[in-house]
């Protein structure tokens, strides 16, 4: 269930504003973002600063109220693409680029979220615009989660980066990614890119550990203090999602699963929600604050896995094109996406060849093994 969080009035951060300042450059990013140094697996250990990773103060945002502010795009008519739009009657409202929902955008924050058994219940998942599922070395899963205008008193658990991240993170521009360590020889492929890194060693205020579980599952984020650290971050911008009415056709569906050679997630619609509740390895998607997590649109993106350069570690290949399944609304459309270059967003359109049109609310990213 997706809830409103603790919002980040722009008016109390002195770059929301950002876009009118002379960005860094990539000499002084880099010069300024700090090296991790630890092996990818062990993050680094911080002393715990909090007894319990779950939010006291989450709130539950009404299934209803997203309901509502999705009928009221669909009867205006709009088609939602980038940080505001216009009705009929020429009034305009901010809207995210990553949900169509009614939020001022902000920087973005990536987040690299454990997904093990032992890693669950997340925290802050439930309050993510976007999360992209991948493979990791097992065929087993790892999650990240976007967030942006709107963010949660804490997420995780956090744990380490990939090479592919940083493909697939390009398309937010230079967004903040917070992770804990990463192979030694991924690190200086992290510092040369455009993302503003927050490690544990870089804003050691940022991260602390709960004492309810056990490392390396226990390391968890406050994202506020993540942005802090990461002033060059980029604001939210159209990223090719499109947001409106529901095409037409698709098939019937109540459950979708897709598989991973060691992980599965299913996502079960429900009239009541007005979403798909998610699951994971057959088990229910639960955040700490809120109970069972939620997706208005899910898209099962058929992409290319195949070794990396580095032996042992898969690289999820998200340039290019594919098949893509898109849900929404209870129903299962075939798709196509594509993305010319790693700096572009990813376009979806349906068989008609337009682009196809996703459902208000938060959407997640299932990046599945392309079939043979």
């Amino acid at each position: 269930m997706r809830t409103p969080h603790a919002h980040r009035p722009h008016a109390h951060r002195p770059h929301a504003h950002r876009p009118h300042a002379p960005r860094p450059t990539a000499d002084q990013q880099a010069a300024r973002r700090p090296t991790p140094q630890l092996p990818a697996g062990h993050p680094h250990p911080q002393p715990a600063r909090r007894g319990a990773s779950a939010p006291a103060a989450a709130q539950r945002r009404a299934p209803g109220a997203r309901v509502r502010a999705a009928l009221a795009l669909l009867t205006a008519g709009l088609l939602v693409s980038g940080c505001s739009v216009t009705f009929d009657s020429g009034d305009e409202e901010v809207r995210s680029p990553f949900t169509g929902e009614q939020v001022e955008p902000g920087p973005v924050l990536a987040v690299k979220l454990d997904n093990a058994p032992d890693a669950r219940p997340h925290t802050g998942l439930a309050s993510a615009d976007i999360v992209y599922a991948s493979q990791v070395e097992g065929g087993l899963s790892r999650l990240t989660a976007i967030y942006s205008g709107d963010l949660p008193a804490e997420t995780g658990p956090v744990r380490s980066a990939r090479e592919s991240d940083l493909q697939l993170l390009r398309t937010f521009g230079d967004p903040a990614f917070a992770f804990s360590g990463a192979r030694s020889a991924v690190l200086p492929l992290i510092t040369q890119s455009p993302v503003e890194a927050v490690t544990p060693d870089s804003a050691p205020g940022a991260f602390f550990r709960s004492g309810d579980r056990d490392a390396p599952h226990n390391l968890f984020l406050r994202p506020t203090e993540a942005l802090d650290d990461a002033p060059g971050a980029s604001d939210a911008s159209d990223i090719g999602f499109r947001f409106g009415e529901a095409p037409e056709g698709g098939r019937e569906t109540t459950e979708e699963t897709v598989r991973f050679p060691s992980a599965s997630f299913g996502f079960a619609w429900s009239a009541e929600d007005g979403a798909w509740r998610v699951s994971m390895d057959g088990s229910p998607a639960q955040d700490t604050g809120t109970g069972q997590v939620t997706a208005a649109t899910v898209v099962v993106q058929y992409v290319d896995v195949h070794d990396s350069q580095f032996p042992g570690t898969p690289f999820t290949e998200t340039v290019g094109s594919g098949a893509a399944t898109v849900l929404r609304d209870g129903r299962a459309h075939d798709a196509r996406w594509q993305r010319a270059s790693s700096g572009d967003g990813t376009r979806f359109t349906g068989e008609d060849g337009e682009r196809l049109n996703f459902a208000t609310g938060p959407v997640w990213v299932v990046l599945a093994p392309a079939p043979a």
